[in-house]
């Protein structure tokens, strides 16, 4: 699933910081993800999400307009995209915010930023066993 494919396979990344979606779509990009987009927050997401159905979100929790709990409560509740594999990548190292992630159906993970290799590998390797 990760490999050539890599090309096609699209990647939704909802943070409201311009340098922490730079810095993830280079890393992904070096591993030879070519469709990531980006948008800066839940309500861009759901806008997006009424166009193109990605391969997996990766979500930040805190963000103006919208934040991650309420985009992942809305989508939960109208059914928007409910096969997409969402990984939360946030700043909070709150456990509050890991165990409410837990309640909806679609987070697979719960990383704390930045996005390194070793986290991406791993998060792909659990990607393909959900898959």
């Amino acid at each position: 699933m990760f490999d050539s494919s890599n090309k096609v396979f699209k990647i939704l990344l909802v943070d409201d910081d311009g340098i922490t979606n730079f810095i993830t779509k280079s890393k992904l990009k070096n591993l030879g993800f070519e469709n990531v987009n980006a948008v800066a927050n839940g309500r861009l997401a759901l806008d997006y999400l009424k166009n193109e159905v990605p391969d997996l979100i990766f979500l930040d929790i805190n963000m103006p307009v919208m934040d991650g709990f309420d985009f992942l409560t809305h989508k939960e509740k109208n059914k928007v995209c409910p096969d997409v594999p969402v990984i939360v990548l946030s700043s909070s190292d709150r456990i509050q915010d890991q165990q409410f992630a837990k309640n909806f159906n679609n987070v697979v993970d719960y990383i704390e930023k930045p996005l390194n290799y070793e986290k991406i590998h791993r998060l792909l390797l659990k990607i393909v066993e959900v898959a």
